[in-house]
């Protein structure tokens, strides 16, 4: 039960990393035409999630998961580096890393095991830092893995809701439409070997590019 309500707290929209700045590119999506209303949010979720965060976020967050477990320290770093690679735009790299920052600060005041001392690396990744924080409160990857998910559809939805807008109704449907969809990607995402991993997102790529020098904008860059 401990476990579960740390997985809670590790995942709630008030953990103070700033998580709910971002938009991820879906801001100038929205601004373009490209996402019109629920359904088309809905769509667009559901590939993003399908297509990257089942090659990319989940995977790299199972082997950093791994690598704390076992003490691996090159594991750690190669992981690292990689889910930087695969952020198509300076803006989506700059979230890693400010995300990160804010993450290793709060582990550190928190007093959680081996974030004072891996600091350098926790501060370029936000996924290194979920990571540690999971293993150090006993939770097992697979909670760890829906939560990140979870959280990650949380807060594009409330983006959305924001930008478009929606009702709040609206959001809690889509929610529910890609509850099975958030399960069904952990589950392949821990199925799959290293050379299956990656994935490039065209729209996402050029979403995110055009975002960081658009007008006027409600989300960070």
């Amino acid at each position: 039960p401990l476990a579960l309500l740390r997985l809670l707290q590790w995942v709630s929209p008030s953990l103070p990393i700033g998580g709910f700045t971002y938009s991820q590119g879906l801001e100038w999506a929205i601004e373009a035409g490209w996402i019109d209303g629920e359904v088309a949010l809905g769509d667009w979720l559901a590939d993003v999630l399908r297509r990257s965060l089942t090659r990319v976020d989940l995977p790299a967050l199972a082997r950093l998961h791994r690598g704390w477990r076992e003490h691996d320290e090159r594991a750690l770093w190669h992981w690292t580096a990689w889910l930087h690679a695969c952020r198509e735009t300076a803006e989506l790299r700059l979230e890693e890393r400010q995300r990160g920052r804010a993450l290793v600060a709060l582990l550190v005041d928190l007093g959680v095991p081996r974030a004072a001392q891996w600091r350098p690396l926790l501060e370029t990744s936000a996924a290194a830092g979920f990571a540690l924080a999971a293993v150090a409160d006993g939770i097992p990857l697979r909670d760890a893995a829906l939560g990140y998910a979870w959280v990650w559809l949380e807060g594009q939805i409330v983006a959305g809701v924001k930008l478009i807008p929606l009702g709040q109704t609206a959001g809690q449907r889509l929610q529910r439409r890609l509850a099975d969809a958030v399960a069904t990607a952990v589950d392949q995402a821990l199925q799959l070997p290293d050379e299956s991993l990656g994935a490039s997102m065209p729209a996402v790529a050029i979403a995110s590019s055009r975002h960081e020098a658009q007008y006027t904008r409600l989300f960070r860059s």
